[in-house]
């Protein structure tokens, strides 16, 4: 019978890189015949005829990584909060997860520190998207470790696949609550509010959202505003500084915010004179946006499953390691709507 062998073992008999023997194993190209032998031949010799990625196992336990900005904010303490309360879940499928919060800051800073945790079978990753993190993960994986992205994508990775919601949907999905509401008036203006982000899913929720605006809605005003803070203090004294009062002529009739700070933002707009009339529609069902919600301060909160995204990567990055067929096929959690009359 076969023997399985890791990626590594194999490179290492053929004296070749992970990657070329990754590019063997998937036919792609950019190798050489006489290397493509070699590969093969080392496989022979070792008798790894189903090769498997990841390390030799002692057991069956699993040590997987997931790795978070270490910013405060509301969304990475709650992923952070829900991979902690399933601990116990965990451990009953014989994985022991380690949560790494990591500063974002700089990119360059933040893969370094990733690249060194190659001392774990997977990785479920939540990371800005920049050359420098597409570099660490690539060489993780080369190396033998398995990397899912977890609700924001670094897409143009070598990462197996992205675990999380649809972010240009969610933005869409935005931009059509907002269009409805908007649509009696005759000359709507909305702003739409981000930080400065290197996050995919902030920024594909607000591509998302102008899209379906210019698509459908294209009689709106959009106000854009990039570079939001991050910290609701700060984000209260922006918002007040730069958006129309509600006394105004170029006063809002809705507000769209696809990052941090909603009770900052809410704040700075009962400063401003707006009331309950004001469309406005933000992420995430954090402790702090549901009293928003219930006192119609805010409109719509689009939300997504987060226990069962963290749950499912750990199945995924388990699945992977075991070499189970059709891995990857997993459902991603929907967007969801949520308001006051359907908030559990």
């Amino acid at each position: 019978m076969a023997t399985t062998f890791t990626i590594p073992q194999i490179a290492e008999a053929a004296g070749v890189s992970t990657a070329t023997v990754d590019r063997v194993l998937n036919n792609r190209p950019g190798v050489g015949q006489a290397t493509v032998e070699r590969v093969r031949t080392a496989m022979e010799t070792l008798g790894a005829m189903t090769p498997v990625r990841g390390r030799p196992r002692s057991s069956q336990s699993f040590k997987f990584a997931f790795v978070l900005p270490a910013a405060r904010r509301g969304f990475f303490d709650l992923v952070d909060r829900v991979i902690a309360q399933s601990a116990g879940d965990f451990r009953h499928r014989h994985i022991a997860e380690l949560t790494h919060r990591i500063q974002a800051h700089d990119g360059n800073a933040f893969a370094a520190q990733l690249a060194k945790l190659g001392d774990v079978d997977g990785i479920a990753l939540l990371a800005p998207d920049v050359p420098a993190v597409k570099l660490a993960i690539n060489e993780l994986v080369r190396s033998g470790v398995h990397v899912v992205t977890l609700f924001s994508d670094v897409a143009g990775s070598l990462r197996e696949t992205y675990i999380g919601a649809d972010n240009k949907a969610a933005g869409r999905t935005a931009g059509l609550l907002i269009g409805r509401e908007l649509a009696h008036i005759a000359a709507p203006r909305c702003a739409l509010l981000s930080p400065q982000t290197r996050y995919a899913f902030e920024i594909d929720r607000a591509v998302g959202f102008e899209q379906v605006t210019q698509e459908r809605r294209a009689h709106i005003e959009l106000l854009r505003f990039g570079d939001m803070p991050e910290t609701e203090d700060e984000t209260r004294q922006f918002v007040r500084q730069m958006l129309p009062a509600a006394s105004s002529a170029a006063a809002l009739h809705a507000v769209y915010s696809v990052g941090p700070g909603s009770f900052g933002l809410s704040r700075a707009l009962t400063d401003l004179g707006y009331d309950t009339q004001l469309t406005v529609t933000i992420h995430d069902l954090l402790e702090v946006n549901r009293p928003l919600l219930m006192s119609h301060a805010v409109t719509y909160v689009l939300h997504q499953d987060v226990h069962y995204a963290v749950h499912t990567a750990a199945k995924v990055l388990r699945d992977l390691c075991e070499g189970v067929r059709g891995a990857l096929s997993v459902s991603n959690p929907r967007v969801e709507i949520l308001t006051p009359e359907n908030l559990a």
